[in-house]
């Protein structure tokens, strides 16, 4: 892990080491590209291919029903059980809280505008299941689709080497009352769900993280098709900000939480002095002697780098250049800090706040955006699944005040049709 010093770096030297690497992103974008035409042009027989090479499974059929669903969540083993109803209801009772209703408001006498929510009818929701499979994500996207009222969920994951779904993604699959999951995994899991194969439907907005395959086809195919998407998502990142108040062990396993996700993952740590960062460094060797997957953490770790700076206050400016999709305040004195945060995708104040707390069962929603996107856009939540539909009424004492400053306007713009359209009303109440 490479370190820098604050005070020695210029302004376009901070926003260069908070670039992405992502060097092989134009060959990526040619082979998601060929996927993702062969999907449209070939179907379900591209789907069975892909899944003989790049899963090497070859499958009978693109899902699982509901009955296969129940008989493999059967076999989840308790205690998973009971932590996946913990994290369930979490998330739930976040979410749910997100279902606002907003007031009718009467913008001058007799004019009313208000909005108004609708579920998106079809989403489809890709469960990534590479290196790891994730539960999690299925909840986080799962819960609020069916709180909407998504009349479509359509869920993606790759299959596993018996040619199924794993115990704990069946059993997320009960609680949500989703009765069919396809195995498909990938770019081609994007491109099946945006373009429809004789098994799996179309959808309207695509949801779910993944590797760089993922994200390009979610890009691809927001570009070139009318269906939209979440975020583009990409490999995990965590910043951690720590003053003299941290804990290096806590820091050590906190960074190490994201770099497992895999190599292109990237764990930064700013903090206010040497001795904080070699003290981490020294915990990072440790910890990583009893990581299963230390493999993929050592390779992010050395990827990544730290950050020496004055103060807080200036590890914030740095923060929010960086732009991270999650956010550590490892310090006591964390509620000062909150209104300097301007740019991040969710944020964990304290010693005892871990990052994996919101991966799992706080309840706040970890499809977030990645990539320095957290200067614009905001993680999964409610209003991702709905669209906000704004409706007006007019009385005939609201066209008498009105009317004539819309004629005005029109006028003004050369569009008489849109002035005749509210005179000849005026003309009819005279």
């Amino acid at each position: 892990m490479k370190i820098y010093s604050y005070k020695d770096l210029t302004k376009q030297e901070v926003e260069e080491i908070c670039l992405r690497q992502l060097e092989d992103d134009v060959n990526i974008q040619e082979r998601v590209k060929s996927i993702v035409e062969r999907v449209k042009m070939e179907g379900d027989k591209a789907l069975f291919d892909y899944a003989l090479s790049f899963d090497q499974i070859r499958l009978e059929e693109l899902f699982i029903d509901q009955q296969e669903i129940m008989t493999i969540a059967a076999t989840i083993p308790a205690e998973a059980k009971a932590a996946i109803d913990t994290a369930y209801q979490n998330i739930k009772t976040f979410h749910a809280s997100q279902l606002l209703q907003e007031d009718k408001v009467e913008t001058m006498p007799g004019v009313t505008c208000w909005r108004e929510t609708r579920a998106i009818e079809r989403v489809g929701l890709y469960i990534p299941g590479g290196t790891a499979v994730l539960p999690s994500t299925f909840l986080m996207l799962g819960i609020p689709a069916v709180l909407a009222g998504c009349k479509e969920i359509v869920v993606c994951s790759p299959p596993q080497k018996d040619g199924k779904t794993n115990c704990y993604l069946a059993y997320v699959a009960t609680l949500l009352g989703i009765e069919r999951i396809y195995l498909v995994g990938g770019a081609q899991a994007v491109a099946a769900m945006a373009y429809g194969t004789a098994s799996v439907p179309k959808v309207d907005k695509v949801f779910g993280p993944g590797n760089r395959y993922v994200t390009q086809a979610k890009q691809l195919i927001q570009g070139n098709t009318m269906i939209a998407i979440d975020m583009p998502a990409g490999p995990s990142e965590v910043l951690v900000l720590a003053d003299e108040t941290a804990i290096p062990s806590y820091i050590a396993s906190d960074l190490l939480a994201q770099a497992e996700h895999g190599i292109d993952s990237q764990t930064i740590l700013v903090a206010t002095s040497s001795k904080i960062i070699d003290e981490t460094m020294e915990q990072l060797a440790l910890q990583l002697q009893v990581l299963p997957r230390a493999a993929f953490a050592t390779k992010a770790i050395e990827n990544s780098y730290a950050v020496l700076v004055n103060d807080l206050e200036e590890g914030m400016k740095f923060s929010n250049v960086y732009a991270p999709e999650h956010l550590i305040l490892a310090t006591d004195n964390c509620e000062r800090l909150i209104p300097l945060i301007s740019n991040a995708g969710s944020v964990f104040l304290g010693n005892l706040t871990p990052e994996s707390a919101g991966d799992y069962a706080s309840g706040t929603n970890h499809t977030l955006p990645t990539s320095g996107y957290a200067r614009a856009y905001s993680g999964v939540s409610m209003d991702s699944f709905m669209k906000k539909i704004t409706f007006q009424h007019i009385t005939p004492q609201g066209l008498r005040h009105i009317g004539n400053t819309v004629e005005v306007l029109a006028a003004a713009e050369g569009l008489d049709a849109h002035k005749n359209a509210v005179s000849i009303r005026l003309k009819s109440l005279d």
